[in-house]
């Protein structure tokens, strides 16, 4: 699972936006977004790199905070 739409959102960025930034279609990036797919470790990379984040904010945790 990714955070993509939340991180797009915090940096007040559109899916058009990356779509271009990463020569994707919008409705890949719409998918991502809605986490019907995933992107690859490596677009991950690319896009924590456009949107200026950690890669691991991209992810969702796998461990519970106890």
């Amino acid at each position: 699972m990714n955070r993509l739409k939340v991180i797009l959102a915090e940096k007040q960025k559109k899916n058009i936006w990356l779509a271009d930034r990463i020569g994707k279609n919008k409705t890949t990036i719409s998918l991502w977004c809605t986490n019907q797919r995933q992107p690859s470790l490596e677009t991950l990379f690319e896009i924590a790199h456009i949107l200026d984040v950690d890669v691991r904010q991209l992810i969702v945790s796998t461990k519970n905070n106890i």
